[in-house]
């Protein structure tokens, strides 16, 4: 019965957890590395608005975005700060936090429905340790993930409001049609009002 329910989770991806063929894409698992991934990781969703993860919350998994875009922001007396949007095939989680049990002021939120893979950290601490094959994995993930950090903050670096949309627009191009503005503005450090005064300029110019 216990494996009736396990199997049952994946059913509607093909069998197996999307995270293995994410992770196969990088490098080669073996079978034990994919039957525990299949075992420990989940399917989860979050209507649009809705906190996946909260500072009361104890941050327990990272999350593979299947569909939909998360924020990840933080608040400064009363007002958001929004670090990173990210999209589809695209792995979040808190950072300040990062695989361990202490307690952040970070939330992440779904901008819109979204469907994910829970990946518990026991399952990541689980692969490193007994697999090769994970930390060439992770350190290629890794790579991803640190340049989009360099993009995000060199963008915060350019002094004009303008110049902040333009490397927006080439970094990050799916962003601005499919995220709300007032959530690009926080991302970009500006005002709803400036950001869609430039866009309405740039829009005139092309």
């Amino acid at each position: 019965m216990a494996g009736a329910q396990e199997n049952s989770k994946w059913d509607s991806y093909n069998g197996a957890s999307p995270l293995i063929a994410l992770y196969n894409s990088f490098h080669p698992l073996t079978v034990e590395m994919e039957a525990l991934i299949d075992s420990l990781t989940f399917p989860v969703s979050f209507r649009k608005n809705r906190y996946i993860i909260s500072p009361i919350d104890r941050n327990r998994y990272l999350y593979l975005i299947l569909k939909g875009v998360v924020r990840g922001f933080y608040k400064d007396s009363g007002t958001e700060i929004t670090s990173w949007i990210c999209q589809e095939n695209e792995i979040v989680g808190t950072i300040r936090n990062l695989w361990t049990a202490e307690e952040s002021d970070e939330y992440l939120q779904a901008i819109e429905d979204v469907e994910l893979i829970a990946i518990p950290h026991e399952l990541t601490t689980m692969l490193y340790k007994n697999f090769a094959e994970a930390n060439i994995i992770g350190r290629k993930i890794m790579e991803l993930h640190y340049r989009g950090a360099n993009d995000r903050g060199f963008i915060c670096q350019i002094p004009s409001a303008t110049g902040r949309y333009k490397h927006l627009l080439q970094a990050f191009p799916w962003m601005i049609n499919r995220v709300p503005l007032r959530y690009v503005a926080s991302f970009l450090g500006l005002r709803l009002e400036t950001l869609s005064r430039i866009r309405s300029v740039e829009n005139k110019r092309t």
